[in-house]
């Protein structure tokens, strides 16, 4: 039994991770008759043309970068058998401090746009995903050390 659970929060990590970048993840409301529900993917796309590109960077390395090379290298490291004395195993433990920072990225773009008054901001399925996906990311090491 438990060494089907890994697998499959792994999986899920993965499919939370991609439904978290490309659903809306936020709905801006602005004077009740305009709307906009990007993703977290056309965030990072718009900051980029319209020349934040320093943002754009940050924003995209925190968020979507980091957790894709995160789960990578924790798939990569499950299914090649690394286990204890992996490169990834010794990392890990400093990645894990940075892992819900993408998360609290987005929260403070929602706390922005609520406390500017320009526009309201609701969270969308992508939000959840992707916190949704973080979070299984932190758990899959202890869960993968119990595996063992």
């Amino acid at each position: 039994m438990r060494r089907y659970v890994w697998p499959l929060l792994f999986s899920t990590a993965c499919l939370f991770l991609a439904l978290g970048l490309f659903l809306p993840i936020i709905r801006f409301e602005r004077l009740y008759f305009f709307s906009e529900t990007p993703s977290l993917v056309e965030l990072v796309a718009a900051l980029w043309q319209q020349g934040d590109i320093l943002l754009a960077l940050l924003v995209g390395s925190f968020s979507i970068l980091f957790p894709t090379v995160k789960l990578a290298g924790i798939g990569l490291q499950a299914f090649t058998g690394s286990g204890e004395g992996g490169l990834f195993h010794r990392v890990m433990p400093h990645l894990s401090k940075w892992s819900m920072m993408d998360v609290m990225l987005v929260a403070i773009v929602v706390f922005a746009a609520k406390s500017s008054g320009m526009a309201a901001a609701v969270a969308q399925p992508g939000l959840w995903f992707y916190a949704g996906s973080a979070i299984i990311a932190g758990i899959l090491p202890s869960v993968w050390s119990f595996r063992q």
